[in-house]
């Protein structure tokens, strides 16, 4: 009931909350200190304390708690045993959930899908195969239930029997496209919709970026399935890169304007998706497929490419870090790397790092 109040009072970020419970331990707490302590609280702007204090006198907080339960919404808050891990580590983050259906288990892997909402008959193909995939491994899918391929890879979830969650950028009460309700009423029965703002809140246009920390902050990594090289599906991977989570794209055609994001991610670190397969036994760590390949090509490599190629996985390789693990100097390493790189073994994402390929 405290928690409620404290959630609902308007413009309390997480910062500002994090100020209170520099002071207080729980929301009860705040809620029953004197106006002169609150505004006596170090940090505190004036004004914010002046707020606290109008929404304790006017806030029917029995009230608004029995109205709030009869919704039929969750909440969880930073105060709370259930609240996602993988967001307590992130930047800001939010004070209080909302969410219908549950929340993402704790302990199972989760990956974050997003992209172009006009992507291209390929980007839905690409995203729905790889919810579904990762429904068949046991990897929950995470997206904002957008149209295009945050709702194929919603779908692909699904349709694998896996679970799936959205994060929306609105109340989790509130259907956001209206042309998704169908895929929202599946979410919320086999997974579930998510939201940091209250119940009732209406879709704005700078929602979405906040939102789209939590995507990724909820992932252990991030796929972005087609985007333009000014896409919100980019910040979702700035996120990710700056909360430590990896960031995977699909690769297209420098011609193709859905590409652009994507090949621009690749050329700046990200790891490029180069089969379904592949991508999945990267992100479980199941590596029994492609140790059968392994040994298979194995039988077709010299003694020495064999060594280096030992030497490879899934995470970029610099040059310089792979002439400090092997025995050869540059000028004999360099013809052993195009070597492999000539038998579709290894690539190059970055000038002089490379990379384990995926074997399709």
């Amino acid at each position: 009931m405290y928690r409620y109040w404290l959630a609902n009072i308007p413009f309390m970020t997480p910062q500002k909350i994090a100020l209170l419970f520099s002071v207080c331990d729980s929301a009860e707490e705040v809620y029953g200190l004197s106006d002169a302590a609150i505004k006596k609280i170090p940090g505190l702007r004036e004004d914010d304390a002046s707020r606290i204090c109008k929404s304790r006198r006017q806030w029917n907080i029995e009230g608004e708690w029995m109205a709030f339960q009869e919704k039929g919404i969750s909440l969880t808050t930073t105060e709370d045993d259930d609240y996602p891990e993988k967001l307590r580590t992130i930047c800001a983050p939010p004070y209080a959930l909302y969410y219908i259906g549950k929340l993402p288990p704790e302990g199972k892997k989760a990956v974050a899908i997003v992209g172009a909402r006009e992507r291209s008959e390929y980007g839905r193909q690409v995203a729905h195969r790889l919810g579904e995939a990762l429904a068949h491994s046991g990897v929950a899918v995470i997206s904002g239930m957008a149209r295009g391929i945050d709702g194929d890879g919603h779908a692909g979830a699904l349709d694998g029997g896996g679970q799936t969650f959205a994060v929306l950028g609105c109340g989790a009460d509130v259907c956001y496209p209206r042309q998704n309700r169908a895929l929202y009423e599946r979410i919320a029965a086999e997974g579930g919709i998510i939201s940091e703002f209250p119940p009732g809140t209406t879709p704005l246009r700078p929602y979405f970026p906040q939102r789209n920390r939590l995507i990724s902050g909820l992932s252990d990594c991030t796929v972005v399935v087609e985007a333009r090289k000014r896409s919100g599906s980019l910040i979702t991977a700035d996120y990710a890169l700056e909360q430590g989570r990896e960031v995977y794209a699909l690769p297209g055609r420098i011609t193709d304007e859905l590409s652009l994001g994507c090949n621009q991610l690749i050329d700046q670190g990200a790891r490029a998706i180069v089969s379904v397969e592949g991508f999945i036994e990267d992100i479980t760590g199941d590596g029994a497929k492609f140790c059968q390949r392994d040994v298979f090509y194995k039988n077709f490599l010299e003694k020495d490419e064999l060594l280096v190629y030992s030497l490879f996985d899934f995470a970029p390789l610099g040059l310089g870090a792979l002439t400090e693990k092997c025995p050869f100097g540059l000028p004999e390493l360099v013809p052993v790397l195009e070597g492999l790189k000539e038998k579709g073994l290894i690539y190059e994402p970055l000038p002089h790092y490379y990379v384990k390929a995926a074997m399709l």
